[in-house]
Order: C-alpha cells, then sequence, then structure tokens
C-alpha cells in the first residue's frame, strides 16, 4: 500500500495490482450476474436532467442513485424496483484488509466508463457518516484519476489507474475532490469491448 500525500492531507492509498489477472476475472464474472439482475441504468444531474457519461448499477443493501430528485441512497433498483444483490465477497474482504477499523460497506456502486466517458471532480458526501473511507476497485482500461483538496479549487494531481489497482479515500482525505479525466483505449484485455468498469464501496450510516 502507497500512502499518497495530496495537499497536505493523510489518508490517500493506493494499492496497485491487488487483484491479480485471475481475481479480476472471477470478479468480473460477478459483476456481469449483478448487472444481469440489477441493469445498468443512466443517472442524470438533478434539476438538469442531464445524462451522467457513466452508467451504473449497485450492488449491497443500499444503493446510490442520482435523478431529477436528486441524489440518495435507496434499497430498490430504480427501475426494477428490486433490491440489490449483494456485495461479492471479494470486495467484502478488500474492506475488511483495508477498512478494518470501520462498519462493513452497506453499498457498492458500478460505473461503466466507455471510451468517452469521465467524471469531473466532486466530493463523495451524501452519506450519513465519514469517519469509514470510500474504497475503490478498477477494472479494464487505464483511466486518469485526479484528486485534489477539500476545496474544489486545491491542486490537484494526477496518476494513472490500472485494471486491479485499489485506492482508498479515508482520515482526512476522505472528501477530498476526485474524478476522472479520461478513459484510455486498448489499454486492457480483461473487458471484451473495451471500457472501463469502475466499484467503488462505501458505509453510509453510522454503524
Amino acid at each position: 500500500m502507497q500512502d499518497i500525500p495530496i495537499n497536505g492531507l493523510n489518508g490517500l492509498s493506493y494499492l496497485p495490482s491487488y487483484f491479480d489477472r485471475a481475481g479480476q476475472d472471477q470478479l468480473l464474472d460477478q459483476i456481469r450476474a449483478i448487472v444481469a439482475e440489477a441493469p445498468l441504468f443512466q443517472p442524470v444531474m438533478p434539476k438538469t436532467g442531464k445524462p451522467f457519461s457513466v452508467r451504473m448499477s449497485n450492488c449491497g443493501r443500499l444503493g446510490w442513485v442520482s435523478d431529477i430528485r436528486g441524489y440518495r441512497y435507496q434499497p430498490q433498483h430504480p427501475e426494477t424496483g428490486l433490491p440489490w444483490p449483494p456485495i461479492p465477497d471479494a470486495l467484502t474482504r478488500l474492506w475488511a484488509e483495508v477498512a478494518a477499523a470501520a462498519p462493513p460497506p452497506e453499498a457498492c456502486l458500478i460505473n461503466y466508463y466507455d471510451q468517452g466517458a469521465r467524471m469531473g471532480l466532486h466530493q463523495d458526501r451524501d452519506e450519513q457518516m465519514f469517519d469509514a473511507p470510500v474504497v475503490s476497485v478498477s477494472l479494464g482500461d487505464t483511466a486518469t484519476f485526479r484528486v485534489g483538496g477539500l476545496s474544489r479549487k486545491d491542486p490537484t494531481k494526477s496518476f494513472r489507474l490500472q485494471s486491479g489497482d485499489v485506492v482508498v479515500l479515508g482520515g482526512e482525505a476522505r472528501l477530498a475532490f476526485h474524478g476522472i479525466d479520461r478513459v484510455l483505449a486498448g489499454t486492457s484485455t480483461l473487458l471484451k469491448n473495451g471500457g472501463r468498469i469502475n466499484l467503488t464501496l462505501r458505509r453510509v450510516n453510522p454503524a
């Protein structure tokens, strides 16, 4: 695990190649089964209704959604009305390793980035507690990850996340602004049609 100080904040950790190729293949099979049960949907921005460039789904007791009414966590898929599938064991084991002091994750966001998708700088602050970290897993094509400080105006640094890499935003860096600038097409053979899947584990409510 590599700790990466950013704007004087501690708590940003980088675990390159946490999942080897066999582990990535196994996890991808599980994500495909989850998406078959809880299909990808197109979130939109609150108020404006502008669609995100990513498609998404969730697994776990709660799932994050964004629509015209706002950002929130809810226990059911917004289109099927069914509960979200459970979080795969490989991800709960990862959480137990990197967030041992935190209560178990309640949500795992599944974001699919095609070659033109990106995610602007944002904070993960829709949760009811910030003591637990946000744990992110990259699968598929390499992405340029940008991270800054607690203000959108703070300086940022960027580095590339490859398939199997894990990033932890915890401690002082839990509310650091971060985003994905671009996805580098053809940098992984994991996904047959290319693109990137990002899995983001979160604890929503206090224990």
